[in-house]
Formats: structure tokens, sequence, C-alpha cells
């Protein structure tokens, strides 16, 4: 299933680590806020809020969104 989300990277030497989808773009923000505070003085990290497409499995026994795959364009 394809949809447009928010989504809070985590860029570990300019490859992309780990990533969350957000409800929306402020609680995104709120997240990189956070966490920027927690890596603070470690230049191999970056965060970054981004609005993509991406390839969404739905779980089937809580029904959380995770994703399968990013299309960045």
């Amino acid at each position: 299933m394809l949809e447009t989300v928010f989504v809070l990277l985590l860029i570990i030497d300019h490859e992309i680590k780990e990533h969350r989808i957000q409800p929306n773009l402020s609680t995104c923000l709120k997240g990189k806020r956070y966490a920027q505070r927690a890596d603070r003085g470690n230049d191999r990290i970056q965060h970054k809020c981004i609005k993509s497409k991406a390839e969404i499995e739905i779980n089937i026994t809580d029904g959380s969104k995770t994703i399968k795959k990013l299309i960045l364009e």
C-alpha cells in the first residue's frame, strides 16, 4: 500500500539507519529536537523530518503501520 507520510529519520554517516512514521509534522519536529538533545556533540549523527511516499504495511494484530520501503524523490 502506497501512502504519503511524515517520517523521522536517523542518519549516521550519511546512511539512513532508522525511520519512524509520525502522525504529523509538529510531532516529527518535537521528536527531532528531543533526539538532537540526546545526541548533542556527535557530528556523525543527523535527525531529519521528511514528508515522503512510502510502501506501508499494516500489522494485523494491532493495526500499527510500518514502513517497508521509502520512496525518496
